[in-house]
């Protein structure tokens, strides 16, 4: 008997689609290193290197932010729209504003996970896009523009910050 074989199915997958799903899974390795890179023993909670990053005065909250920026970057060059990037956006500024905060700004950073948070929202559009336009071009630019002087201008009031503290305490000490 002779047996035909069926015809495979053409991929629907294009190379676009896998290209963005690399894309997607990079993304997260990065969100994991942020938010969840180690396990606290005995429990089911990690934290990542990002509480970590915010102990180093100015610098680490300034790295932080813009590696969170990236991945709002990258979700605008996948094609998100303009209302999941304002999501995005919001979770950034909201944990940079607590996070400047000391010790007390690292700890709600643990509990935040504003780049997990992205990522799941980022995920959620891909997996179920909804009938709605890329954000332009001028949006983008406009919002990584300003999300980027907003890092910038925290990081440098921090630096301002430790330096007034430093020149009190030197005051106190030499007076």
């Amino acid at each position: 008997m002779n047996h035909i074989l069926p015809m495979a199915k053409p991929s629907t997958t294009t190379s676009g689609d896998r290209s963005q799903a690399a894309k997607v899974r990079e993304l997260r390795k990065i969100s994991d290193l942020l938010d969840n890179a180690v396990r606290v023993p005995g429990t089911s909670y990690s934290v990542g290197i990002d509480p970590l990053l915010g102990l180093i005065p100015g610098g680490g909250d300034f790295l932080g932010g813009l590696i969170s920026v990236y991945i709002v970057f990258s979700g605008a060059m996948m094609g998100l729209p303009r209302e999941t990037l304002i999501r995005m956006a919001y979770n950034i500024v909201f944990d940079y504003l607590v996070g400047i905060v000391p010790v007390l700004g690292d700890l709600f950073d643990v509990a935040w996970k504003a780049n997990s948070k992205n990522m799941d929202i980022m995920e959620a559009h891909l997996e179920s896009p909804k009938n709605s336009k890329s954000a332009s071009r001028w949006f983008v630019f406009l919002l990584l523009g300003g999300l980027i002087l907003f890092v910038i201008i925290l990081a440098a009031l921090g630096v301002l910050v430790i330096s007034l503290l430093v020149q009190i305490l030197q005051f106190i000490t030499s007076g």
